[in-house]
């Protein structure tokens, strides 16, 4: 229909995603690192005495999107049902003299797809290495000044002994290093571009084509594959996705915690609301939902969707099919536009994280002491008890408690096996949780001298 323009789909062009992020896979972005690489091919081939410097200049100065339109390219397309030879025919032709006809010698498609790839991957890896690093200081920010704050640690989403909030925020910080040491780590497994023609050998480039593949990618400050076929070996995009999939993972982790945290019978943490303006429900008027957090989770699994057709692309037939490319135009900007923002907006959660350590104190009365049974065992295996038998009268006592509806103190101070072994001031100081917080403290502290930059 002439004049018709259609709406954007994809929730990444309109809802989702930072701008910094969507501009490395943006059609006009891809186009120009498509025009880079081609640029520093014909570079290579001059200075290997290939083609003439003159050639190689021209096609430098023309690669570039001021002269080659994606209108252009998308007309050449049209004919010709493939995207690289339209984007070289699109350059060879805004070339003057003869420098056009050396556009693309001996390369197939994919040297440049793949190159052009871990091109992108290099930008986008950088900006994802910077939110985490965002994202782990604001972790040990809240670390330090959470480090004696007190509350219930939980298992099968029981109270168990008291931790500090400062310990959680800790171990989240400590995972968030983890990642960014992986990310540095793949790094070189993943920055690789390739320029060995068809299926690898490198015949159509000619006698210097392993030096022609040094030059280009040297310049391209990019690895180089050390046996490809048409492609580079996919199993170097497996580790990229199963990355940023752990990555995900972790995220989702930690909005999973805040959404927990901030149900209204525990409330001791809550994302922050702006109680003038912002709606937590389109009938509830009361409602204050953690709406940042459930997107985080709910895009983390998006990630992890994508890891399936990941591996499956890995599978080629012979030296390669095809059967990749179409699945990848949608993995990778995927993966890395949604990793990258579920990664800022986490940081976002926690940087304006209401925390309430009143109301995670009021939560360690619930049980009437029973999370300080463990405190009480070790007490009374300090007194000689063995272990064992100091976990039965706990077990007993936590028991009545339950059975009683008394406070665990009642129940103690009134059982004569145990008081025989201690004195109402040792009962009453195994009982603050203030005094069974282990190495606690130590630990967290140790957490910021490693991670505070």
């Amino acid at each position: 229909m002439v004049g018709f323009t259609m709406d954007p789909i994809c929730p990444l062009d309109y809802r989702y995603g930072r701008m910094e992020l969507k501009e490395i896979f943006g059609e006009k972005r891809r186009l120009q690192i498509l025009l880079d690489v081609e640029a520093a091919l014909a570079r290579a081939h001059a200075a290997v005495g290939n083609i003439p410097e003159q050639a190689a200049d021209e096609i430098s100065k023309k690669a570039s999107i001021n002269f080659v339109s994606i209108e252009r390219v998308r007309e050449i397309e049209k004919e010709t049902k493939h995207d690289i030879m339209a984007v070289t025919r699109a350059l060879a032709e805004v070339c003057k003299n003869d420098a056009g006809k050396y556009v693309h010698l001996g390369a197939t498609s994919y040297d440049i797809v793949d190159t052009a790839n871990a091109l992108q991957f290099a930008d986008s890896i950088s900006l994802i290495k910077n939110g985490l690093k965002e994202l782990r200081n604001t972790l040990v920010n809240l670390a330090m000044k959470h480090k004696k704050t007190v509350m219930l640690g939980r298992t099968h989403g029981q109270h168990t002994i008291p931790i500090t909030f400062g310990l959680k925020m800790a171990g989240y910080a400590m995972e968030i290093d983890r990642h960014l040491e992986r990310l540095h780590e793949c790094q070189s497994r993943i920055l690789v571009g390739k320029l060995s023609g068809a299926v690898g050998t490198g015949a159509a480039l000619g006698v210097n084509a392993l030096k022609l593949q040094q030059v280009m990618l040297s310049e391209l400050k990019l690895g180089i594959e050390d046996v490809s076929t048409q492609i580079v070996a996919r199993d170097r995009y497996n580790e990229l996705v199963s990355v940023l999939c752990n990555i995900s993972t972790t995220i989702e982790k930690f909005g999973t915690e805040i959404r927990n945290l901030q149900r209204d019978e525990i409330a001791e943490v809550a994302e922050a609301f702006e109680a003038k303006k912002q709606v937590g429900s389109s009938t509830m008027p009361h409602k204050r939902n953690p709406i940042t957090s459930e997107q985080i989770c709910g895009l983390a699994r998006l990630v992890r969707g994508f890891i399936i057709p990941t591996f499956e692309n890995s599978i080629q037939w012979h030296e390669r099919d095809l059967c990749n490319s179409s699945g990848e135009r949608f993995i990778l900007p995927h993966t890395l536009i949604i990793t990258d923002w579920i990664v800022f907006q986490t940081n976002e959660v926690f940087k304006n994280l209401l925390v309430f350590p009143e109301k995670m104190r009021q939560n360690m009365d619930i049980s009437k002491g029973l999370p300080m049974a463990e405190s009480l065992m070790t007490l009374l295996v300090e007194k000689g008890v063995g272990r064992g038998d100091a976990h039965e009268l706990m077990r007993k006592a936590s028991n009545r408690s339950v059975e009683l509806n008394k406070t665990l103190k009642e129940v103690v101070l009134n059982d004569k096996e145990i008081m025989r072994l201690v004195e109402p001031a040792d009962v009453d100081f195994a009982l603050n949780p203030d005094n069974y917080l282990g190495s606690s403290e130590k630990i967290v502290e140790k957490v910021i001298k490693k991670l505070k930059r």
